[in-house]
């Protein structure tokens, strides 16, 4: 009975050693806002479509969070923009095409980071510089130079982080002699809307993908200068996590060429604006486009 027990163990052991591992969740992660929330979901959706285990750790917090979730391996990846990702973490020149910008990106990262862009989406979510018609109207504002003269009276209102970055504030005076009498700091990006619509605000910033802009009328300054970089949305994901799992690149990159500016403003209102899941606007958009 005793040799019968100690061969049912051993025979149990050499089962378990040969079965295949069962792999382990793909972890995907985003930043704190609609958008990041929404396209999180269409990446998680469409894997578990493609038969991949996904693990949801979305509403991470600003860049720097969650590049070094992933850069520490708590997520296996998420979506970042590609003028971002040069300003905050590369740190490189912020001028240059689209192409030249993904391209530096990529290659740092790959390098130094362990990490992948994947294919980039048409998203491209760049600053806007917003304001109310009738303060554009009043100091005869058309462009970021001539907001740079009058700056020193209006008030303006972002994320703690607008004042840290070479695309921020820093660019904005060193580019257009931009420099606000005040900077009022909003936790939360949305804020900054109804803030100008009350005139707590006079000049703020928004993203090409804002639906926001044009429902409220708000008139964008021309960045004439060209101080903005493209802000490419692509997934950022872990080069281990890729080899171990090289169908995430398959259908990622099917899903890039799907996403441009006029969608995504169009998906963020049906989160912000009709109250809409952000899951259920992804399902949604994902069975519209037959996946």
């Amino acid at each position: 009975m005793y040799l019968r027990t100690i061969a049912g163990i051993v025979a149990t052991t050499l089962f378990a050693l040969a079965a295949p591992a069962h792999a382990q969740a793909v972890k995907i992660g985003s930043k704190n806002f609609t958008e990041q929330f929404v396209v999180a979901e269409i990446y998680a959706q469409a894997l578990e479509k493609a038969g991949v285990e996904v693990e949801r750790r979305l509403n991470l917090g600003a860049t720097l969070v969650a590049h070094t979730a992933l850069t520490n391996g708590e997520i296996d990846l998420y979506p970042e923009y590609t003028g971002t990702a040069l300003a905050a973490v590369v740190k490189g020149d912020l001028s240059g095409s689209a192409e030249k910008i993904y391209g530096e990106v990529k290659d740092y990262y790959e390098k130094n980071l362990k990490l992948t862009l994947l294919e980039p989406t048409r998203i491209n979510n760049g600053y806007a510089i917003i304001l109310l018609p009738e303060t554009a109207e009043t100091y005869k504002l058309k462009t970021l130079t001539d907001l740079g003269p009058v700056s020193k009276d209006l008030t303006f209102g972002a994320e703690a982080g607008f004042g840290d970055r070479k695309d921020g504030l820093p660019g904005l005076k060193q580019t257009y002699g931009i420099a606000f009498k005040e900077f009022k700091i909003f936790a939360k990006l949305g804020i900054r809307y109804s803030a100008l619509a009350s005139k707590d605000l006079d000049v703020s910033y928004g993203f090409a993908t804002d639906w926001q802009i044009s429902e409220n009328k708000l008139v964008v300054l021309e960045d004439d200068k060209k101080l903005f970089p493209p802000y490419y949305l692509v997934p950022v994901v872990r080069q281990d996590t890729l080899a171990k799992n090289p169908k995430i690149s398959e259908v990622l990159n099917k899903i890039s060429p799907l996403l441009n500016n006029e969608t995504m403003r169009e998906l963020n209102a049906k989160v912000d604006r009709d109250k809409e899941e952000p899951a259920d606007v992804a399902a949604d958009f994902l069975k519209a486009q037959g996946i």
